[in-house]
């Protein structure tokens, strides 16, 4: 899974509090595997991917999330990344 971010962007840290939080509460959340990519920093990377906001979660090509993002939202990617993970 990749998330793409901006350093300055308050929605990105905030969706990396929550992200935090849930670590914190379901161990199986850490073992999914997020690359995070600065976006001003690693534009050219930033450019094979469609989107306009951050933060941006994608699996492969497949945008899962795009802007501003809830807790529930965020929990609700990583229940189906694992619910995929093990299909």
């Amino acid at each position: 899974m990749k998330l793409f971010y901006l350093k300055n962007c308050p929605y990105c840290r905030q969706a990396f509090q929550w992200i935090e939080e849930l670590y914190q509460q379901n161990n199986q959340y850490q073992q999914i595997p997020i690359e995070t990519i600065e976006e001003s920093e690693q534009s050219e990377l930033a450019d094979r991917y469609d989107y306009y906001y951050v933060p941006c979660f994608f699996e492969g090509q497949r945008k899962l999330h795009e802007g501003a993002v809830t807790k529930e939202e965020i929990q609700k990617i990583f229940e189906d990344y694992l619910k995929e993970e093990n299909e």
